[in-house]
């Protein structure tokens, strides 16, 4: 009832957020109940990537939340830091159950089942309604959105306890440190020199998943070229799974290789931010570069990751480009295929936007404080301009780079 209750009272823009939540819920609800109806487990496979894109649109829908964070009306009301997690996975769960509804609702309609509105069984065909369609199982499918979302959510939201105190700990070594070079100018008044402006030893490190990130994406791309070089070779006992829209087959090897370079991309995108935001700093940077370059840093665990997937989307998309055949072999790709790879690339690209968005909230203090000191809106838009430069610069070689080797045995 709470989460209701923040929903009917949220921002125009905040329920389109949730909107589109549910529009990623349906489409994905879609697919998995056209696998069902057609029995083909090697459709549901393909029907993961979805799931996860949608699943991490949602998270990233459910941290910009406006009540996502502990906030001064909801203590009041006996909710405390804890309570934030249970209302942000309710309001996602409820997102996601609407749509999962639409997409049963759509699903029947097209296929046949629901008649007496127009396009009834217009699809019955594409979704395989001359078979039987479990019942437990079209709800327990239905259901894996809404659970997986609302999970996810709540971990993503929970209260951080270590990464408090390590605040707490960083901000009295800031305070020591102040005060010790206090007492050392007191002492001898003119005999220190001031720290350079971006000195290196307040630069936050590295995130400690550049290395196995890196490590994770060479071996998906060593395991692509292995299992690539041998597609060709027409051996029929080697066991193949059908690409969606029925486009040809691809060995499991090169799925898995695939798997393997998402998830290094994921777990590397932080640390590739926060390498432009070293790069930016270097080389005694003016006030321009010095803020873009902070930021990145400061942000790079909460966009890094969003900017991972979709260098891995883009990437997939460059090795399609390359790889499909031309001419009479040729084949479609089919709407559900279409559909599919509508709903990878939107949410990711949503997901990013999302976490844009969050950071922009994180650092509202510190635009204010940088105004009250002075500092023109211009520098800031400018910034922010560099800073996106920066890393297009970074990711768009880094997609076209990993998409050409992946295909190269695939030619």
């Amino acid at each position: 009832m709470l989460s209701l209750r923040l929903a009917r009272g949220s921002h125009p823009l905040v329920l389109l957020r949730r909107l589109l939540v549910v529009c990623a819920s349906a489409g994905v609800g879609f697919l998995l109940l056209a696998a069902l109806g057609h029995a083909s487990p090697e459709q549901l496979l393909w029907c993961a990537a979805p799931l996860a894109a949608t699943v991490h649109f949602a998270v990233a829908v459910a941290r910009t939340d406006p009540h996502a964070k502990p906030s001064p009306g909801l203590s009041s009301a006996g909710f405390g830091p804890a309570a934030a997690p249970v209302v942000a996975a309710v309001t996602t769960a409820v997102s996601c159950l609407l749509g999962s509804a639409l997409a049963l609702l759509f699903f029947l309609h097209l296929r046949g089942e629901l008649a007496g509105l127009p396009f009834d069984g217009a699809a019955a065909a594409l979704l395989g309604a001359g078979g039987p369609l479990p019942v437990v199982g079209a709800l327990t499918l239905l259901a894996c959105v809404p659970a997986l979302a609302a999970a996810a959510s709540a971990v993503s939201l929970r209260p951080r306890r270590t990464a408090a105190r390590y605040s707490a700990a960083a901000a009295a070594r800031l305070r020591a440190r102040r005060e010790a070079a206090d007492a050392a100018g007191a002492d001898d008044a003119g005999m220190t020199a001031p720290r350079p402006v971006g000195a290196a030893t307040d630069d936050p490190p590295i995130p400690a998943d550049l290395p196995w990130g890196t490590a994770l994406a060479t071996t998906g791309l060593a395991l692509g070229a292995y299992a690539g070089s041998f597609a060709g070779a027409g051996d029929a006992a080697e066991l193949k799974l059908p690409l969606p829209g029925g486009s040809g087959v691809a060995p499991p090897a090169v799925v898995a290789s695939w798997v393997l370079i998402a998830a290094g991309l994921i777990l590397a995108g932080p640390g590739v931010v926060h390498v432009c935001g070293r790069l930016l700093c270097a080389l005694h940077p003016g006030a321009l570069r010095l803020l873009a370059g902070r930021v990145l840093q400061q942000e790079a665990g909460r966009v890094g990751r969003p900017l991972g997937a979709l260098c891995a989307v883009a990437a997939g998309g460059v090795l399609c480009t390359l790889v499909w055949p031309d001419g009479d072999d040729a084949r479609s790709l089919g709407p559900l295929t279409v559909l599919g790879a509508a709903l990878v690339v939107g949410c990711a690209l949503a997901t990013v936007c999302m976490a844009a968005l969050e950071s922009k909230r994180a650092r509202t203090h510190t635009t204010t404080a940088l105004l009250r000191l002075g500092a023109s809106p211009r520098l800031l838009r400018r910034a922010a301009l560099l800073r996106t430069t920066a890393l297009l610069a970074a990711f768009t070689p880094l997609a076209a780079a990993l998409g050409e080797l992946a295909s190269l045995p695939l030619r």
